[in-house]
């Protein structure tokens, strides 16, 4: 593949868990990737792996709720790339606080960082992506978004209203964005990541049981996913949110 036929993929929260192993399965694919995070050892490792994989890795150490970094970050990558053909909307943070306890500071940096970091994004992504033709979205929701969180959930009702905000910020961008661009959502269950196994190893054997595929997923079981949307051809599929959980009940 020539260098200038190279696709390349931006991943928000790349360093570890969901985001690590979407940005490998992409760059074993073929893309070079361009990491936004702010765990900058994390993310220096995964760019070694990326790199490991003979593709390209770039890392922007980012706050990704900051509406300026997002526009520099892309015209960073844009500038020294040419191109943003695939943006994963993976950044997010857990907010484990009911309603009586959670302060507005904290809400709004939930709502914040899980949901309008993807709005950042998308409207610093897009305007690449239409002057070259097109390009596609995928965004991280949560099986949350329908639950409202299980009763061990890593986050209750401030992190399932972002993350359902993701959902109707899709299907409405689906339809502003076509024909060029599709975008897409995905809800992961419970996945075994660095953050999550702390919160779920000790209930692991009783949410096995409510999984009928009788595991916890993994950051794979999402990237499979997410390099289906990258790269499937022809791709007649936008608008949709797709539950990577192993069919759960687990309330």
């Amino acid at each position: 593949m020539a260098e200038s036929d190279t696709k390349v993929a931006i991943v928000t929260g790349g360093a570890r868990g969901i985001g690590r192993g979407c940005a490998l399965a992409l760059a074993a694919k073929g893309f070079d990737i361009a990491l936004v995070d702010l765990l900058a050892p994390e993310m220096e490792r995964t760019c070694g792996e990326i790199r490991a994989l003979g593709r390209r890795a770039h890392s922007y150490q980012a706050d990704v709720s900051d509406h300026g970094h997002a526009r520099e970050v892309v015209g960073a990558v844009a500038k020294e790339r040419g191109r943003v053909d695939f943006l994963l909307n993976n950044a997010g943070r857990s907010m484990p606080k009911p309603l009586v306890e959670i302060s507005e500071e904290e809400f709004d940096r939930t709502i914040a960082i899980n949901l309008k970091s993807c709005f950042n994004y998308i409207q610093a992504a897009v305007p690449v992506m239409l002057a070259q033709g097109g390009g596609r979205i995928a965004s991280m929701s949560s099986l949350n978004a329908y639950t409202g969180g299980v009763t061990s959930a890593v986050s209750k009702f401030a992190y399932a209203a972002a993350k359902a905000g993701i959902l109707g910020m899709t299907r409405a961008l689906a339809k502003e964005l076509a024909p060029s661009i599709t975008i897409n959502a995905i809800c992961p269950g419970v996945i075994k990541t660095e953050l999550g196994n702390t919160l779920t190893q000790s209930r692991e054997p009783e949410l096995k049981k409510g999984i009928a595929l009788g595991r916890l997923g993994t950051p794979q079981d999402v990237a499979q996913l997410v390099v289906f949307l990258a790269t499937a051809e022809p791709n007649f599929i936008t608008g949709q949110d797709f539950k990577v959980d192993g069919f759960q009940w687990v309330t």
